[in-house]
């Protein structure tokens, strides 16, 4: 019975080294993360839309066609830097990109964008976090591609970069529209 318990704390010891040793392997890519929405259903959206007198933000708008869904934020220095690519996006591959102001106040998004340039066909206010809840982002940027059935295909979590931009999400967006 003593040796049992001489024995059990080094091998809870042992199993959290190899789980952590696992969780720390060089070859995975940490910068993809995964998302249980992929080849799902995109959760359903409804919000207010954010420029004056603009209809509410739904995805049955889009029924049909392929789309990106960008969440971003005035206050979010990553959105600000990614947003250059963003009009990439629709000028190269295509795709109409949709914007969801995350937690922000209306008056600050529009400012943004009327500072930076608005890359999005249609963008509504996620004010209190709902929607991005609903999706599953773990922060701001994010980026989804969603299919014309509505169907997720791909989430790019952080901001784009060009890297990111030419070998994950162009990728993703020619095999979406297979």
């Amino acid at each position: 019975m003593r040796r049992l318990v001489f024995l059990l704390p080094i091998l809870i010891v042992a199993i959290l080294v190899a789980v952590f040793w696992i969780g720390l392997d060089p070859k995975r890519d940490k910068s993809v993360l995964p998302s249980a929405l992929v080849g799902k259903p995109a959760p359903m959206i409804d919000l207010p839309g954010l420029h004056e007198g603009a209809p509410r933000l739904t995805l049955e708008s889009f029924q049909g066609q392929l789309v990106a869904i960008n969440f971003f934020a005035s206050w979010c220095l990553p959105c600000r830097a990614e947003h250059p690519l963003l009009k990439q996006i629709s000028a190269e591959f295509g795709v109409p990109i949709i914007g969801i102001a995350w937690k922000d106040k209306p008056d600050d998004s529009r400012a943004f964008l009327a500072e930076l340039g608005d890359p999005y066909v249609a963008t509504g206010t996620d004010e209190n976090g709902r929607t991005g809840i609903d999706f599953g982002i773990t922060g701001i940027p994010e980026t989804f591609l969603v299919d014309g059935n509505g169907i997720v295909r791909y989430r790019f979590a952080g901001p784009l970069s060009p890297d990111g931009l030419r070998n994950q999400l162009a990728p993703a967006i020619a095999e979406a529209k297979r």
